[in-house]
């Protein structure tokens, strides 16, 4: 870590610290050239892989995009959608990997989803998990109603 003063090549931690959502790491530091101190800030970085190879960086405001279409015309707020991206973003740090699949994103959507609106994670659902006939609805409708584990979360 250099010195963002005078650039001397290494840095003494003082302090090191996880931040109030446990998200990054803060650390307090001290150059031993110019005895100048700074914070620096570490977070881990997600990366989502498609299924047609390419790796892109995870977006929250991705995730969000994708559900508010679902969530059109329902009656669900900004803050329940950013609570719902939240969420997601947290399962998926939860887990520990870095390289993400993009059904895995999917999956980690579902769940709060349901909780959210259940007609908008039928919407969702039926994108997802590209549903072909009335009955593939049917089915994921009296999986709902029973309370039971929707299709679409299980075979996902």
């Amino acid at each position: 870590m250099y010195c963002p003063f005078c650039r001397h090549h290494d840095t003494r931690v003082l302090d090191s610290r996880a931040t109030e959502d446990g998200q990054c790491i803060r650390r307090r530091r001290q150059c031993p050239e110019c005895g100048r101190r700074f914070t620096t800030v570490e977070q881990m970085l997600l990366s989502v892989s498609k299924r047609s190879g390419v790796v892109e960086p995870f977006d929250r405001d991705k995730v969000v995009q994708g559900v508010r279409k679902a969530c059109k015309g329902r009656p669900v707020t900004e803050d329940q959608l950013a609570r719902l991206g939240q969420q997601v973003e947290d399962a998926i740090r939860a887990s520990g990997q870095t390289l993400i699949p993009s059904h895995a994103v999917g999956v980690a959507i579902l769940g709060p989803l349901q909780e959210l609106d259940e007609v908008a994670y039928l919407r969702f659902a039926s994108v997802y998990r590209q549903f072909q006939s009335a009955e593939d609805f049917e089915a994921e409708i009296a999986a709902l109603r029973a309370g039971s584990t929707p299709i679409a979360a299980t075979n996902a």
